[in-house]
């Protein structure tokens, strides 16, 4: 298990639904528990900005972590051995890439690297990812250019509380694909995990940082 000061995601073994948003999840749906054992999707726990670093390569998993200023450990219950096995790192898209950047000289990282965009490609559907990104630059004509392809790439992974896995963002519903823009937005573009970071609660900060989310959005869809 890991530390006690870790932020922890679940890989659940059976279905459940966010506490939150109410969302159903699937089998081995990724959660993160809080307060009185109430689970929260992905998207819900501000996680869903993070991208999934496999164990397997501790040099990477510690540069990675070091960069990273939100992580969190992903464990799954093993039923063989009655306990929680830690299973890879959430992190941040540019902590990886950064860590990855360091560890190019090892013949064994760019194997795993290989292997880990492997992995990324076959959990997302290209085609769904295309007409998600489509529908975002007929959303928000004026979003960055390629920006789109970054949030649907984001929003459509297929590990379970990602908001493109809504049954809502699936029929490219415009709420659902706002929700997908405006976490990005947050997340990049806003000081929304510095204040996390500081210790302010998400409802908060959220709260703090929601008038720069819209005056973005504004810009976006003009």
């Amino acid at each position: 298990m890991p530390r006690t000061s870790d932020l922890t995601v679940f890989i659940t073994s059976g279905d459940s639904r966010c506490d939150e948003c109410r969302e159903d999840l699937s089998r081995h749906a990724w959660i993160k528990l809080e307060g009185d054992h109430r689970a929260l999707c992905l998207a819900c726990a501000d996680l869903d900005h993070l991208v999934f670093l496999p164990r397997g390569d501790a040099a990477l998993t510690r540069r990675a972590r070091k960069h990273s200023r939100l992580s969190a450990v992903v464990v799954k219950w093993s039923r063989a051995r009655k306990r929680y096995e830690r299973q890879g790192l959430l992190v941040e898209d540019d902590a990886l890439a950064t860590a990855e950047a360091e560890s190019e000289a090892d013949a064994a990282t760019r194997a795993a690297r290989r292997e880990r965009a492997q992995v990324r490609r076959l959990e997302l559907d290209q085609a769904y990812v295309a007409r998600f990104a489509a529908r975002i630059r007929e959303l928000y004509p004026h979003c960055p250019a390629d920006r789109e392809i970054a949030i649907a790439e984001h929003a459509c992974r297929k590990y379970s509380g990602r908001v493109g896995r809504t049954r809502a963002a699936q029929d490219l519903e415009q709420d659902a694909v706002r929700l997908a823009v405006i976490a990005h937005i947050r997340h990049a573009q806003t000081p929304y995990d510095d204040l996390l970071l500081q210790g302010w609660d998400r409802h908060e900060a959220r709260a703090q940082v929601r008038d720069a989310v819209d005056a973005v959005l504004r810009d976006w869809a003009a």
